[in-house]
């Protein structure tokens, strides 16, 4: 369980930047990303008054998505009402995440999981934390990015009501520190599993 890239954008752009490391600010997210801060700072939400705490401080998707999307890999949490033979080259940070990972099936974890990113020994800084908060709710701008993509991020049941979504997870920043490629991911699930939730 690791890092495979790590991406941020100063500005409101659909999709990010692959950085050599982003920094993870406590209680802000990722410093100079434009969705940082202790209030929602997606443009969906910013009309919301009192501006309500930021649970989207950092976007997180598993890398493995990415194969499915391609039709070469397993389509992880897919679902049943019909098969999707399109397919779609996507790249880490070009989905708006902030962390993509390898190995971890994020979108099985639980509400308050904690994800501990680990680099050199005895280097404090890399010892971050983000604590997932629920599902990214795949929004018009994936079709916007890439026509049709939109509709492989959602699960359907054979009646093609949504009951799931393959978009990413959204998290909070518990401790700051510098996170990079590479870094071992330890996953610290809470005492109770409560499934994710759009946030």
């Amino acid at each position: 369980m690791s890092v495979l890239s790590v991406s941020l954008s100063p500005a409101h752009d659909f999709s990010k930047q692959p950085q050599s490391s982003i920094r993870l600010l406590a209680n802000h997210g990722v410093e100079n990303d434009s969705h940082a801060g202790t209030t929602v700072q997606h443009r969906s939400r910013l009309r919301i008054t009192p501006a309500p705490p930021n649970l989207r401080q950092v976007h997180l998707i598993q890398s493995e998505l990415f194969a499915g999307f391609r039709g070469d890999g397993h389509d992880l949490h897919g679902g049943a009402g019909g098969k999707n033979t399109d397919t779609y080259e996507v790249r880490p940070g070009d989905l708006g995440e902030n962390i993509t990972t390898v190995g971890i099936d994020l979108l099985g974890l639980g509400r308050g999981t904690r994800l501990v990113f680990l680099g050199d020994e005895g280097v404090e800084e890399d010892r971050a934390v983000v604590v997932v908060m629920g599902l990214r709710n795949p929004c018009w701008q994936i079709d916007k990015f890439k026509k049709g993509l939109q509709e492989r991020c959602l699960v359907r049941d054979e009646e093609r009501r949504i009951v799931g979504r393959k978009a990413g997870v959204m998290g909070v920043v518990a401790v700051g520190g510098v996170v990079r490629p590479g870094m071992r991911v330890v996953v610290e699930a809470p005492d109770e599993h409560l499934p994710l939730e759009c946030v």
